[in-house]
């Protein structure tokens, strides 16, 4: 007999040997219907593997990330078949799961795959799955792995294997489909009950544009038709909220083939919303003490190489510029924190003028490739903002917290009411991908973990996604669709003060080694705003819009009175404008109501004689006629509420 853990801690015994499904039959049939994996000892494995020793098992279902994971997973192999009898000379390359869906990178060897195909290829999955094929696994050696595909023809698949150990090599069949893969997968296909086929594009062979060009066809299965037609309903709202969709709508930021993918102009309404975020942050870190600082955009190729980015980071950063002076090189900055260092060092200092935050919103530029470029959320130039903090060890933990307080209250202003911090930690099997000492790691990991717990977080650990010089604690903010976005970082850091021989005196007059926090609560200000547009649908909060108020004179003899009107209310810091333009009443506020405008002034005779403006508020009903420092007092009380700690 074994003993089984679950995650209520109760501990159950079986048979050695026993199943994650006959364990799901022994709780109940229902559980048994809806069991898509089991995950044992925290590694996900196929529901019919056995268990042969005392083992922490948890059931996995749609309601689990790694069942629905498993789910897809498995589905990218169905649609492999479905493509193959479609497309009987078709080559597959690699068919992973994904965020929502899945997708097969196939070369169609002259085939077309289009739109007018989804259709032909979602009917034969499902045909295929109602045949309830059994997914098989089966262990198989290099020279055997090699030999099947090498008959198929198949010289992706062959690649693959020749970077394979042998002995851990393992082959999925479902129905007439053999693919090479590690799993898990579904019991059988019975349960895949809707499918949509969402997208093709191309994809370069294992990310490389010096590769052949493959096509990627992405889609997403359900166990019930009701989850697709709601998935479906998110997809349309997700359009009206895309950012950049409302972003050429509200005239925020534009690209440009000129100047280079990924690289945004803001435009007079963007640079506006960009400056009062940057304004806000800023406000919130003088209060607390933090100094501004600012570094060039670009640096010499050696202050990279003595910080480790050159090395560890090197084939995301664009390319070394070279000068007319022989052998020297510049580079684009890809990171800010090599310059704050620099600046750290410039004189000597003591104990007690840590801890010591320089704070910068710095742009950066890294070479994302151009298939992952997605308007403001994947660019290659963008402004962190950015802050990096000297501490002694006995300051860590307490300004480690109050960073997190920043984050919290910036989530607070913006209702980013769902989110949750996760903990992401250096990969125990992967020593090459970091910088220091195993010492300092476990003291900066332990920092975090003390940290988050000190401050209540709801916290996930993740193995292998830390900074190569440090472990970090992300926030991954859920919008209004669902979709998890990662905004704010905090970093512990004890490699860069080493490798730049940073110094402070202690108070017993010898040397020390200050630690490094690195720290940005909106990220990016590209992605935040990307996020805060979909989040918003673009009706951004008062205080955030480009334009607070737009005055319409009914008539162009009242355009005198609305550009006083205008005067009085920038006075006041309200940011206002006029639209006297030739066009009807109710064409003006239709299109002003578009742009997302929070107040529409109307003013006329009525008006021009009480020094007031008629009021209508985006979303609302009108608000009367007012004084102009009636409402302005409106907005002030409005702004203030808003941004309540």
């Amino acid at each position: 007999m074994i003993n089984i853990t679950f995650p209520d801690s109760s501990v159950r015994s079986f048979e050695k040997g026993i199943t994650g499904l006959e364990i799901a039959k022994s709780i109940s049939s229902r559980l048994a219907s809806e069991v898509l994996s089991v995950s044992v000892n925290g590694e996900v494995r196929d529901l019919n593997m056995p268990i042969k020793e005392d083992s922490s098992v948890r059931l996995l279902t749609w309601d689990d990330e790694e069942g629905r994971r498993t789910f897809w997973h498995s589905s990218s192999h169905l649609m492999a078949e479905a493509l193959k009898f479609i497309y009987p000379k078709i080559k597959f390359a690699i068919g992973p799961s994904i965020e929502n869906g899945f997708y097969y990178d196939v070369d169609p060897c002259g085939e077309n795959i289009s739109e007018t195909d989804f259709k032909k290829i979602e009917d034969k999955m499902l045909e295929l799955a109602r045949q309830k094929e059994k997914f098989e696994r089966r262990d198989v050696s290099k020279a055997e792995a090699r030999s099947f595909f090498e008959a198929e023809d198949n010289e992706y698949k062959c690649e693959l294997i020749d970077g394979l150990d042998d002995g851990s090599i393992t082959f999925y069949r479902n129905g007439s489909f053999t693919d090479l893969c590690r799993g898990p997968h579904l019991v059988d296909t019975s349960m895949i009950k809707a499918v949509k086929i969402t997208s093709v594009a191309g994809a370069y062979w294992r990310g490389d544009e010096k590769r052949k060009m493959l096509t990627r066809v992405y889609g997403i299965t359900f166990p019930k038709k009701k989850l697709l037609d709601e998935y479906l309903a998110r997809i349309e709202e997700a359009k009206k909220r895309d950012h950049r969709k409302i972003g050429r709508e509200l005239e925020l930021f534009a690209f440009s083939e000129n100047v280079g993918a990924g690289l945004p102009l803001w435009l007079p309404r963007g640079a506006v919303l960009k400056g009062l975020l940057m304004d806000f942050l800023k406000k919130v870190q003088t209060e607390r003490g933090y100094l501004p600082v600012m570094t060039p955009h670009i640096a010499t190729k050696q202050l990279y190489v003595i910080s480790g980015h050159y090395a560890k980071y090197g084939a995301e950063s664009f390319r070394p510029i070279t000068t007319p002076q022989e052998g020297e090189e510049f580079m684009l900055k890809p990171m800010n924190c090599p310059f704050h260092c620099e600046i750290y060092k410039l004189k000597p200092r003591s104990y007690k003028d840590l801890p010591l935050r320089y704070a910068e919103f710095g742009t950066v530029y890294r070479y994302e490739q151009s298939g992952e470029l997605h308007g403001l959320t994947r660019v290659r130039g963008f402004t962190q903002d950015d802050a990096h903090i000297f501490v002694r060890p006995d300051q860590l933990k307490d300004e480690f917290c109050k960073v997190i307080d920043i984050i919290l209250y910036i989530f607070k202003v913006f209702h980013f009411d769902e989110y949750i911090a996760q903990i992401s930690l250096k990969d125990p099997n992967n020593k090459t991908k970091y910088i220091g000492s195993e010492e300092n790691w476990e003291k900066a990991q332990s920092a975090i973990i003390e940290a988050s717990r000190e401050k209540g977080l709801h916290t996930t650990i993740v193995e292998g996604e830390a900074a190569f010089y440090g472990p970090k604690l992300d926030f991954m903010v859920k919008d209004a669709l669902g979709r998890e976005w990662q905004l704010g970082t905090i970093q512990v850091d004890y490699n860069l003060p080493e490798r730049f021989q940073l110094e402070y005196v202690g108070a017993d007059d010898q040397k020390h080694r200050p630690i490094m926090i690195h720290r940005a609560p909106f990220g990016s200000l590209e992605r935040f705003i990307a996020v805060l547009l979909e989040y918003t649908a673009g009706k951004l909060p008062l205080w955030l819009a480009p334009e607070e108020a737009v005055i319409l004179p009914v008539s162009e003899k009242f355009s005198e009175y609305a550009l006083k009107v205008c005067k009085l209310l920038n006075n006041y810091d309200i940011r206002t404008s006029v639209d006297d333009r030739n066009e009807t009443m109710g064409k003006r506020i239709r299109e002003n109501e578009l742009k997302r405008i929070p107040y529409i002034l109307v003013v006329g005779e009525k008006e021009q004689t009480d020094g007031s403006v008629s009021v209508r508020k985006q979303g609302a009903d009108n608000l009367g006629a007012m004084s102009v420092e009636d409402f302005a007092s409106l907005i002030k009380d409005e702004i203030k509420e808003l941004l309540k700690a």
